[in-house]
């Protein structure tokens, strides 16, 4: 089969086949699979999920479901202890189950596993780290589904900060908050409106996608746990159902913690509950602690900020380190770093704040990104000869010569993670992951061989410069002589020079 194939988990396949009404993004990936040709597959072990339903009728109808999709077998011989050897303990019937979907990632025989459990994103993170970016949620799954096979321009008009009192309180955004808060409209009108608070929104045209409401609080006036004098509350992140999967819910929370950082908040926090298996993913993977569970099982989880330098007990494990501290990173005296040169259509794609010359102020009032610059997880595709392989390591992408400013210039900084050799569209496919931004046509035409493979760059977007670092100023400095062809090791005499052009919030030597 020359297109993907998806393994959905139990879950996943509940959500698409119950009596229940079937959400957007769960429709989605049956409707753009099925127009595109790509496989669904379910996995044999998802029988014993289901054979574990006590409502027998539900359990008869369910295994009959299991029919409609491909079914991937079991590995004849594999034991629990070779799964827990490579994907962790197995206690429970259910980490049997998730660890045996893992191993169907990695002898090939699927493309991407798609989840909503978040334990199982988290047992892909710790012992299989290779494969986490192949475990995607459902809104993941449908967005890559459209990003590669329906490649059309993201929807999203503006990240604009805005008074709660000019969002319509009716808006059908607010309807799952207020049915598991039956004084949301109170709340919003009192708190909200009366008090004008600043919210951070995304729209489509006239439609609300997405939406922050944030305030500040002292130490003397909060309810988190973690003891600070500057504190930035999210009283509500919401992204509306149907617009999840476009990386909304990232874009947003990059808006948070960029603001947080510049503005030098101490602490920021939020409350949520268990259900928003997405949203806790992706605060725990950018360092937020869960601090406390309230008695109706609301959970706080809480991020503390500083603007000293990253110092790490040791420098083994850079990029976890930074992801933790994010957004701030290690730039320590035994950092690598590497220049990127990248072309304008390229630059374009990666970076979408950059695309007009007003747009490098970030944090503030008014300074948010008016275009979607949607992740904070970005992949970037070249065929340059150098090798990084240090994760943590620093990337200064160069723009290269352009129509539209900035040209020849530094642009934005990253954090290395990862570099693989892709020898097929199909391992660009699969290397890429959910952060790919390219159409299936675009991947084929970079024709990856094993003669002739391309390189899968995994990074985090660290923040741009202010304004853009050019070419003469570059050369000045010693970071280099002319206008890059390849990427290029920067050396450490010149980088501490070109940190001190990155003001981010944060000291970073």
């Amino acid at each position: 089969m020359s297109g993907p194939s998806f393994l959905i988990d139990t879950n996943v396949f509940i959500g698409l086949e119950d009596t229940r009404e079937v959400s957007p993004q769960f429709a989605s990936i049956l409707q753009l699979a099925a127009k595109h040709g790509v496989a669904i597959c379910i996995h044999e072990v998802a029988r014993d999920d289901i054979q574990r339903d006590r409502d027998e009728g539900r359990r008869r109808v369910s295994l009959s479901k299991i029919e409609k999709f491909r079914l991937i077998g079991r590995v004849r011989g594999l034991t629990t202890d070779q799964l827990a050897e490579q994907f962790g303990p197995v206690p429970k019937p259910n980490d049997i189950v998730d660890a045996t979907l893992l191993h169907a990632l990695r002898i090939g025989v699927a493309d991407f596993l798609v989840t909503e459990d978040a334990g199982l994103h988290d047992r892909a993170r710790r012992y299989a780290s290779d494969l986490s970016r192949r475990v995607l949620f459902v809104a993941d799954a449908a967005s890559l589904l459209r990003t590669t096979y329906e490649p059309v321009g993201v929807p999203v008009r503006f990240v604009e900060e805005v008074d709660a009192n000019t969002i319509p309180g009716a808006d059908s955004i607010f309807d799952s908050l207020r049915e598991g808060y039956p004084d949301f409209d109170a709340w919003w009108r009192e708190r909200c409106v009366r008090q004008q608070r600043k919210c951070w929104v995304v729209t489509d045209g006239t439609t609300l996608t997405g939406i922050v409401v944030r305030k500040d609080e002292t130490r003397a006036d909060t309810t988190a746990k973690k003891p600070s004098d500057r504190i930035l509350k999210i009283c509500t992140f919401k992204v509306r159902p149907e617009s999840r999967g476009t990386k909304l819910g990232e874009l947003l929370l990059k808006q948070v913690l960029w603001f947080a950082q510049k503005n030098r908040y101490e602490l920021v926090y939020l409350t949520t509950f268990h259900q928003q298996a997405a949203l806790i993913d992706l605060l725990c993977y950018y360092g937020f602690e869960q601090t406390n569970v309230a008695s109706n099982g609301e959970i706080t989880f809480e991020k503390a900020l500083s603007d000293e330098p990253v110092s790490p007990v040791n420098t083994s494990n850079l990029f976890a380190l930074d992801c933790r501290e994010y957004p701030r990173f290690y730039a320590g005296p035994d950092i690598t770093a590497y220049g990127i040169p990248i072309q304008e259509p390229y630059h374009d794609v990666l970076f979408p704040d950059l695309r007009e010359p007003d747009l490098f102020e970030f944090g503030g009032i008014g300074g948010a990104p008016r275009t979607p610059g949607n992740t904070i997880r970005k992949v970037y595709l070249c065929r340059a000869q150098a090798m990084i392989d240090r994760p943590g390591a620093l990337l200064f992408f160069y723009k290269s010569k352009s129509e539209r400013l900035p040209s020849q210039a530094f642009t934005a900084v990253g954090i290395f993670e990862d570099m693989t050799l892709a020898e097929s569209t199909e391992d660009l496919r699969r290397l890429a992951g959910g952060r790919s931004v390219y159409s299936e046509t675009q991947l084929e035409r970079w024709q990856a061989t094993s003669a002739r493979p391309v390189k899968v760059i995994n990074f985090l977007l660290g923040g741009y410069f202010q304004p853009p670092m050019g070419l003469r100023e570059l050369q000045r400095i010693g970071v280099l002589k002319g206008a890059p062809q390849s990427i290029f090791r920067i050396a450490e005499t010149s980088l501490s020079q070109v940190l001190g052009r990155l003001d981010l919030g944060f000291r970073l030597q």
